[in-house]
């Protein structure tokens, strides 16, 4: 009998300077801000592979083979799709796994606890300490869970919970961790500078 495994799809863009971890370039300027998610992303992506899930990046704001030339021609590599934020995600099948590429607290036993929530529950979440989520999983496709959401704000997650709760459904919880989204944030992490 096969293990439930959902797929693990990494947010990605291209650590291009100017294009990325836009809210650090005042303190960094655009070279150190994409610096800075560089090294988030191959982060992410290492703890991808450690986790033995199956996994991909979905990309926006760069070429698919400039991914592979960052991290293999055997990584899968997608193209998000058209839309906001919300119509990404939404677009993704279950089971899955979605995370982004800016929380450098995300390690193996907490990606591999993730997948082991789905086996016992339809949603999975990680919070973030901002008020969204740095992880959000699901075993089936549930496109209400990202319409009409006001991203990057600290109404992500309660309203995240709202609705879910509005259709009987107790998510798995994971434990709070913070993103990089500021110079502030990255006070705490400064091997990511």
């Amino acid at each position: 009998m096969k293990m439930f495994s959902p797929k693990l799809s990494i947010f990605a863009r291209l650590p291009m300077p100017g294009e990325v971890k836009t809210r650090l370039i005042p303190g960094l300027g655009t070279e150190g801000a994409a610096r800075v998610y560089a090294r988030l992303l191959a982060h992410t992506v290492q703890v991808a592979k450690d986790s033995g899930l199956d996994f991909e990046l979905r990309v926006t704001g760069g070429e698919i083979a400039a991914f592979h030339d960052l991290f293999g021609a055997d990584t899968a590599v997608v193209d998000q799709g058209e839309g906001d934020l919300g119509d990404k995600m939404a677009a993704v099948e279950g089971p899955a796994l979605l995370i982004g590429s800016d929380c450098p607290g995300i390690s193996v036993p907490l990606l591999q606890a993730a997948a082991g929530a789905l086996e016992d529950r339809s949603v999975v979440l990680g919070p973030a300490n901002d008020g969204g989520y740095y992880l959000i999983g699901f075993r089936e496709r549930m496109p209400f869970l990202f319409d009409n959401v006001e991203w990057s704000t600290p109404k992500v997650l309660p309203e995240t919970l709202v609705r879910l709760a509005a259709r009987g459904i107790g998510p798995a919880i994971l434990p709070e961790l913070a993103d990089i989204d500021t110079a502030e944030d990255l006070a705490a992490w400064p091997e990511y500078e």
